[in-house]
């Protein structure tokens, strides 16, 4: 943080001019909808979701709050957010594309950790060196599409980085208990590949378009639909993950039974009815019925990346850049 603010001192240009006053009620308002939204998203696990009265508040009070800005921000001389930067269409799909990139990058990357520690029994310092990995794939997709986005249509690039991104997912819905790190390696290194090719290339296209003057308020809003696709996708994944583990359980529970053969062949002991092997068999039928879990999100994820990719045509390919060097304003 200080690092940034000391760049900003030294690099932002100083404007005397004050454009506008700041909207307090529109934040405000804007505020209230986003943090009852993000209370409902965080506790809705913990307290049974709408089977709650706090659920069913904060759901009142994010309603209220995104309903009552959208009407300040249309009526409003002087709203938070301009509503004149939604006619650019650019801009709003590039919105759409952030939103699942979001939903994409938190969502996976919290089913990952749990899932190696309580399948794999990973330590907590091994997690993060089979995860890191990730990292440096997106490092180097970012460096490279930097140098080549001037030879390629930005939309190409943007559905191949999708595209990676579903491989990576139908990689990991692949996974087992009996796998090594390998698979979890090279899954990683190409959804990373695959996010930072969608990154640069979405955030050009998307500001291509917009006026100079809106480019403020769209950077923000940029990132808070960014914030907004992870908050929802990380308590989806995680409310899937807990229905489907039980769901799997009792199916899988059902075949452990004295009558099942292949109960005696693996352990003669448990399908007599001793507790302690039953016992070791149910932590079996637990790892399964959450590995069960957490392959159909991958999957789910992986479809929701694919669904994605036909809205590429909506983007429009901005032209090359007049000589004085300005972004052109223009689209083909």
């Amino acid at each position: 943080g200080i690092l940034a603010f000391i760049g900003m001192a030294a690099y932002l240009p100083v404007i005397a001019k004050r454009v506008r006053g700041f909207d307090f009620f529109g934040f405000a308002m804007l505020s209230l909808g986003v943090g009852a939204l993000q209370l409902l998203l965080d506790r809705g696990g913990e307290v049974d979701w709408f089977n709650s009265a706090e659920i069913w508040i904060e759901l009142a009070l994010s309603l209220t709050g995104f309903w009552v800005f959208i009407i300040h921000t249309v009526t409003a001389e002087h709203p938070f957010i301009d509503p004149k930067i939604f006619l650019d269409r650019n801009f709003v799909t590039g919105l759409g594309f952030i939103f699942v990139m979001g939903v994409l990058i938190l969502a996976s990357m919290s089913l990952l950790p749990p899932m190696l520690a309580n399948i794999f029994g990973y330590p907590t310092v091994t997690i993060g060196v089979v995860l890191g990995p990730r990292g440096i794939g997106t490092m180097i997709s970012m460096l490279v599409v930097g140098r080549i986005m001037h030879r390629f249509d930005a939309r190409i690039l943007v559905a191949i980085g999708f595209l990676l991104t579903a491989q990576s997912l139908y990689t990991m819905a692949s996974f087992t208990p009996q796998m090594d790190n390998w698979l979890i390696l090279t899954s990683g290194v190409i959804q990373g590949l695959g996010m930072g090719m969608v990154f640069v290339p979405l955030s050009t296209v998307a500001f291509a378009t917009l006026d100079a003057r809106y480019r403020t308020d769209a950077t923000s809003l940029f990132s808070l639909v960014r914030n907004l696709g992870s908050s929802i996708g990380v308590s989806v994944v995680a409310a899937l993950m807990v229905r489907n583990t039980q769901i799997n359980h009792t199916e899988l529970s059902a075949f452990i039974n004295p009558y099942n053969p292949n109960l005696w062949a693996a352990s003669p002991a448990a399908a007599s009815g001793n507790a302690a092997a039953l016992s070791q068999v149910d932590r079996a039928v637990n790892a399964q019925a959450m590995m069960i879990s957490y392959i159909n999100d991958f999957k789910i994820l992986m479809v929701m990346t694919l669904a994605a990719i036909p809205f590429v045509i909506l983007l429009r390919k901005p032209k090359a850049r007049p000589a004085g060097g300005a972004p052109a304003a223009h689209m083909d």
